[in-house]
Parts: C-alpha cells; sequence; structure tokens
C-alpha cells in the first residue's frame, strides 16, 4: 500500500513538471512552427549498371551515379543547411555567398536525376505527339538529332545539352548549358532531355572523342520518359 502512494506521488510530480515545460514553451514560443527540413538522396537507377553497354560501361555508370550523382547530393545538402542557418541568424552576406554552391550542386542533383530516367537499354525512337512536336519545331527528327549532336559535340568545356520545351510559345528549342545549371531555372525551357558532356560522363570509355559518345547516346534514348516530360509540360 506504501509503494502504491508513493508511486502515485512520484507521477503526479512529473505530471506537474511535463505541464511546466509544456506550457513554458507555449509562453516563449507561442506561435512558432517547427520545420525539419527533408533531405536530398540519391535515387536509384531503373535499371542495372551494364544495362547500358556497349553504348556505356558499368564501370562509367556505377561512377557516374555512386561518386559523382552522390557527391552533388552530399555537397547540396550541406549547403542548404548552411543556407537556412544563415537565414536564421539574417546573414544576408553568407546567404549570398552560398548561392555558387546551390546553383552547382542543386544543378548537378536535377540534371542526373533526370538524365537517368531519359536512358532505356533498348532505346527507339520517338512518336505520338513528341514526334509531331519534333517534325513541327525542326523539320523532322534527323534534322532535330543533328542539331542536338552539334550543339553537344560543340559545347566548350563541361556542360550539357537540352532539348527543352518552351511554354510561352508551346515549342521544342535545343539549349546548352555550362557546368550543372540546371535548364529551367537558367533558360526558363521545361528540360525533356538531357546529353551530358562532362567527360566523367564518357571518358573512360570514349576517351576525348565526344563525337562517338554523343552519336552512340541515341541508341538508348528512352523516348517514353521524354513523351512524357512534355505532355506534363504542357498541362
Amino acid at each position: 500500500m506504501i509503494l502504491d502512494e508513493e508511486l502515485f506521488k512520484r507521477k503526479a510530480n512529473l505530471s506537474s513538471i511535463d505541464k511546466m515545460f509544456r506550457t513554458l514553451s507555449q509562453r516563449v514560443w507561442p506561435s512558432r512552427t517547427v520545420v525539419v527540413r527533408q533531405k536530398h538522396t540519391l535515387p536509384d537507377l531503373p535499371y542495372d549498371y551494364n544495362a547500358l553497354e556497349p553504348v556505356i560501361s558499368a564501370e562509367i555508370m556505377q561512377l557516374h551515379h555512386q561518386k559523382h550523382h552522390q557527391t552533388y547530393v552530399n555537397s547540396l545538402n550541406q549547403a542548404e543547411e548552411k543556407f537556412m542557418e544563415a537565414k536564421e541568424k539574417n546573414d544576408l552576406k553568407t546567404m549570398i555567398a552560398l548561392t555558387p554552391q546551390l546553383r552547382f550542386n542543386g544543378g548537378g542533383h536535377i540534371n542526373h536525376s533526370i538524365l537517368w530516367q531519359n536512358y532505356f537499354p533498348k532505346g527507339g525512337e520517338p512518336e505520338g505527339d513528341l514526334l509531331k512536336a519534333i517534325d513541327a519545331n525542326f523539320g523532322s527528327f534527323d534534322t532535330m538529332k543533328n542539331g542536338l549532336s552539334s550543339s553537344a559535340v560543340s559545347l566548350q568545356g563541361s556542360g550539357w545539352t537540352w532539348l527543352g520545351y518552351n511554354k510561352s510559345t508551346n515549342s521544342l528549342a535545343i539549349a546548352t548549358c555550362a557546368n550543372q545549371d540546371p535548364l529551367e531555372p537558367t533558360t526558363g525551357l521545361v528540360p525533356l532531355l538531357g546529353i551530358d558532356v562532362w567527360e566523367h560522363a564518357y571518358y573512360l570509355q570514349y576517351k576525348s572523342v565526344r563525337a562517338d559518345y554523343v552519336k552512340n547516346i541515341f541508341k538508348i534514348i528512352n523516348w517514353k520518359d521524354v513523351a512524357d516530360r512534355l505532355a506534363t509540360a504542357r498541362q
């Protein structure tokens, strides 16, 4: 009986302490909303690393995905965390200084997340509404492919060549972006198909012959994914 009374007193005391802290927190932060930032993660590939051979070797795919893309994800999370800390302190100088890191690593994450979906082991050719749009804007699929290839091969340094959609004119366009600059924030075009011409995307297999890499990349394009992106952008 004595033990039961003592246990009851302890529970009552803990309940009072809990109420006190809850009341205190309500007074100090009466309407504060705590936002937990969800970190970016490396997306899984929709195929095995060796699925795109012989166009892209398993070694390149594994390094490209596990090393390079993962680095963009890690660096983006770190930059965002520092940016949010600076924002809490109203430290505008630090926020501005972090902008290039956010653009580079955020762009790298966005671009590669699209790229993995743009690939498909069996490849094929565009059809349906996508093919109609290509014909209407470029005259033919071959003309579009040649323009995209020429843009990718001639791009100086590292970067991306894109087939994008212009919402204002309801048209397709070819554009290039330096480094990891993301297409839509940079040009306003919605990304449909990207060609990564950073050397890490092809050098182990194609050495310095970028033209061969670009030529072969069309053998593994997932045109259904490109078509789905166009349909979504048109909505």
